[in-house]
């Protein structure tokens, strides 16, 4: 596997971007492509291992080791066909996922790990310049029929996978064009839109139907489709946003972070009007949360012309490298700085909001905070306590709130008696709820996650829903094989 000793040869590549101040000047993807000789190199410094941890790393199960010692031998188009065998979209995790595989990579034991995620784009994205990527219509139908709800990356590997093995597959989607949390959720400086577009153009000629506009619950219940299709598989996602429960938060000004970037994703593909209080121009932002979608805010915040940004996060700052508690091959806890931090913001850490301060009109002023840090209490457990005489204002015209979401939306399972858990998620077996004509997958079934696991779960779910309609199954998953062609 790639180059004897390459991973001494050459250093690790990260991905360049161009400069600050011509990339904030608009939403389009800023990266900076590396030369084919580049990527070669990064695919031979890949050592063989013994037992090869990124595969564990990796929810997918991508073969690693393998598309990296096609790239280094330049056999692209095998590195393509050996990508595809398990992960459906590698444009988007290529640009979306954090790359658990790479915290896995036994290289960084001693040394930065294998550009994984950078090889994989690279793979992708030459197949699509030099037409490799087509269209690959199942030669027969079974005449079952499959209701997938939610277009997100769940959905979409699902329905690829079950019209792969001859079912007719229809897609709801509730909003105006597929994509789901790829289209409305995700900036288009990370995913620029026309890289969903063209993946849906390439299921359509495969014979997936789309239909857009239709909310389950609403125009159509679960139950109808129940009687026009053999199964329902529920890839809704987990988009109940969780609040900050404090003084103030009716305040005009403290807004969610997904009703934020839906409304510039909105603007930026023509489909919405800027409007006053979801722009970040001229203000004062403070972005609660230090997740992705908090830095997706900071870097949206700074593309509409923000006066400051400042970013709270509860947690204590991480560690520069990992702590003996946090040993390699686990996922490292460590301090992590997004594009969007290096544009303009400003982290403060061990930091908790009280209160939200608003005028006499109702809109926001300010907030208060409190700093605290974590104790371990006398039962071992971590508990959160306030630092005295550490109460602090803060001028603020808008709050986003980037704390992640609780659970699914219960209006699609609105009249079904299908067993769910304490936070929404329908209760699954192999997929399949208590009612066997409806399988759930992706955040909907497990919470919020990655796109690599909800990718996954669309698998799995299209497995199991296979070999039920049809006694045996020719598709894999990351357990047991090959991608059916």
């Amino acid at each position: 596997m790639g180059k004897l000793k390459g991973f001494s040869e050459f250093d690790r590549l990260d991905e360049k971007y161009i400069s600050v101040k011509s990339r904030i000047k608009n939403f389009r993807e800023f990266t900076v492509k590396p030369s084919d000789k580049k990527i070669q190199e990064q695919g031979s410094r890949c050592m063989d291992c013994g037992v090869p941890f990124c595969h564990s790393g990796c929810p997918l199960g991508n073969l690693i080791p393998d598309f990296n010692d096609a790239v280094h031998e330049g056999k692209w188009e095998e590195a393509l066909s050996i990508l595809h065998t398990t992960n459906n979209f590698p444009e988007f995790t290529g640009r979306l996922c954090p790359a658990p595989c790479e915290a896995a990579c036994v290289l960084g034991i001693i040394n930065p790990p294998v550009s994984i995620e950078l090889i994989e784009k690279n793979i992708v994205e030459k197949g699509f310049e030099n037409g490799w990527i087509q269209p690959n219509p199942p030669e027969k139908r079974t005449g079952k029929k499959i209701a997938i709800i939610g277009s997100g990356p769940a959905g979409l590997a699902a329905a690829q996978q079950l019209n792969f093995a001859g079912h007719l597959v229809e897609v709801y989607e509730r909003d105006s064009k597929i994509g789901g949390l790829l289209r409305y959720g995700i900036p288009d400086f990370k995913l620029e839109k026309n890289v969903i577009d063209r993946r849906i153009d390439i299921m359509q000629k495969e014979g997936v139907i789309f239909k857009t506009n239709i909310e389950i619950g609403k125009q159509i219940t679960i139950e109808q489709l129940k009687k026009e299709f053999d199964i329902v598989l529920l890839c809704t996602g987990a988009t109940i946003k969780r609040n900050l429960p404090i003084k103030g938060q009716e305040l005009s000004g403290v807004i969610q972070a997904m009703d934020f970037l839906k409304k510039q994703n909105l603007v930026v593909d023509s489909l919405g009007t800027k409007e006053e209080h979801l722009n970040a121009k001229n203000k004062n932002v403070i972005v609660i949360g230090g997740g992705d979608t908090g830095s997706d805010c900071i870097g949206t915040s700074v593309r509409q012309g923000a006066k400051s940004i400042t970013n709270f996060e509860i947690m204590p700052k991480p560690s520069k490298t990992r702590t003996k508690d946090n040993p390699w091959p686990y996922w490292p806890f460590t301090l992590k700085s997004s594009s969007s931090h290096d544009e303009g913001s400003n982290r403060k850490w061990s930091i908790m909001t009280k209160e939200f301060i608003g005028n006499k009109e109702g809109k926001l002023t300010g907030l208060k905070t409190v700093e605290v840090e974590w104790i371990t209490n006398p039962e071992g457990e971590k508990e959160l306590v306030e630092k005295q005489n550490s109460e602090k204002i803060w001028d603020c015209d808008l709050v986003l709130l980037a704390l992640g979401f609780t659970g699914p939306e219960d209006k699609v399972l609105a009249g079904s008696d299908i067993k769910i858990d304490s936070f929404n998620k329908p209760i699954t077996s192999k997929y399949m709820t208590s009612d066997n004509q409806i399988f759930a997958a992706g955040d909907n079934r497990r919470g919020q996650s990655l796109i690599v696991w909800a990718i996954s779960e669309g698998r799995e779910a299209a497995y199991e829903i296979d070999k039920l309609l049809m006694g045996a199954t020719s598709l894999r998953t990351k357990l047991k094989g090959d991608l059916v062609k």
